[in-house]
């Protein structure tokens, strides 16, 4: 197989694009971590414990999207040095890692969304639980 360089290039605006709606994702649940928690101090409420612990999950589960997504672009990077430099068996390597991570990216987000439904499930719950009584 041979690699040009523009093929590696490609991946550049989908990693930009999923960076930019990591970071928000990131952002918006450090700020809603942020705002549990002062809630959490004054009533020590369980069912905000469990959306806190919710939140962490996905939190870990971001970073490593962010981790998967920063590996796979500098593996691009060094991909098309490797075809500059004439070192396709690299270039192919370094390209198809870079695929492979931006996969593993993409299954934590799909497993992050899954699991942003968990908080929203913690809260129609405790609502049940609260209008049986």
């Amino acid at each position: 197989m041979t690699l040009e360089v523009s093929t590696p290039a490609l991946l550049f605006p989908a990693i930009s694009l999923l960076f930019l709606s990591f970071t928000n994702r990131f952002l918006h649940l450090a700020s809603l971590i942020r705002q549990l928690y002062g809630a959490w101090t004054e009533k020590r409420d369980e069912t905000l414990m469990r959306q806190i612990s919710n939140l962490r999950r996905r939190l870990t589960l971001i970073r490593w999207m962010q981790f998967f997504g920063a590996v796979s672009l500098f593996l691009c990077v060094v991909s098309m040095l490797a075809v500059i430099g004439g070192t396709q068996w690299l270039a192919v390597s370094c390209f198809g890692v870079a695929l492979a991570l931006m996969g593993i990216s993409l299954a934590c987000l799909m497993v992050e969304v899954w699991i942003s439904g968990g908080a929203l499930r913690i809260l129609l719950k405790r609502l049940e639980e609260e209008r049986d009584q």
